[in-house]
């Protein structure tokens, strides 16, 4: 699916765009076709992450943008979607611009570069489409949303505000660098937590603030499979790792893993 252009389907919300969810029905359904198996499947997602206004808000940025451009977004448990209080919004999204214009982008391979090629042509132009259709449906583009002027599959860093609940770009996972913004109203802890899970998705998500009252409040209700706490992309292999929903089941990492290559028996005697 992911070579398929968007262009080319009759109903773009219908395409199998995050790729690894539809794969996964696809193994489900050979697994099931050839024999019953076990399966653990680690698969698509739209994480959530919430930053309130009571935030470090220089840690919110820093960590922010690497949820969102760590790996080109090629990174399974990206950010697909932040939320942020109104009263630190517009201060946020200027903080991020400053940083983006510092950003260097060129070889990956070069250790003082910060943000590489996407995988292939065809991904690169499933992202440029992906912005166009945010564009379309009335998302606020304010930074990036074309290819990078230089030989090589290169996406600009993006930043879409204004996203809407109902739009494209709140809804499917990019797996690129695009970061999609939206404001949530001031102290609307319980109507912001209700638009996070509003998804078909569960892999991870994310909260930044200074309460920590507030914090477990936050990550209790979240959805997910994991909730980062003032940080993001931090994985431990002690800790398990696996999403809900339509991002699979079944854990990696962490004494859960294990228990997913066992077979547990039940002997029972009567004497």
């Amino acid at each position: 699916m992911v070579g398929q252009r968007l262009s080319d389907h009759p109903d773009i919300r219908k395409l199998g765009f995050t790729g690894s969810t539809p794969i996964g029905k696809q193994i489900m359904k050979s697994c099931a076709l050839s024999n019953l198996k076990k399966v653990s499947l680690e698969l698509g997602g739209k994480s959530p992450l919430i930053i309130f206004a009571d935030c470090d808000m220089d840690k919110a940025v820093r960590m922010g943008m690497s949820s969102v451009y760590f790996n080109k977004g090629e990174n399974c448990i990206a950010a697909g979607r932040l939320f942020v209080e109104e009263s630190v919004h517009d201060d946020f999204i200027s903080r991020v611009l400053q940083e983006l214009k510092k950003m260097k982008i060129g070889d990956p391979l070069d250790r003082s570069t910060d943000h590489g090629p996407q995988n292939h042509k065809a991904h690169l132009d499933k992202l440029l489409e992906y912005c166009e259709v945010g564009l379309k449906e009335g998302a606020t583009l304010v930074y990036g949303g074309k290819q990078v002027d230089r030989p090589g599959f290169f996406m600009e860093p993006t930043v879409f505000t204004n996203v809407e609940d109902h739009m494209f770009l709140a809804k499917e996972e990019s797996f690129g660098p695009i970061m999609v913004v939206s404001k949530f109203k001031e102290g609307d802890v319980d109507g912001v937590l209700r638009r996070a899970n509003d998804t078909e998705y569960a892999l991870a998500s994310g909260v930044f603030t200074r309460d920590i009252n507030k914090a477990m409040y936050v990550s209790e209700r979240l959805d997910a499979g994991t909730v980062f706490v003032n940080t993001y992309n931090k994985t431990d292999v002690a800790a398990p790792f696996g999403g809900f929903k339509q991002s699979g089941f079944g854990k990696d990492l962490g004494e859960d893993a294990l228990l997913e290559y066992l077979k547990t028996k039940a002997v029972t005697v009567e004497y």
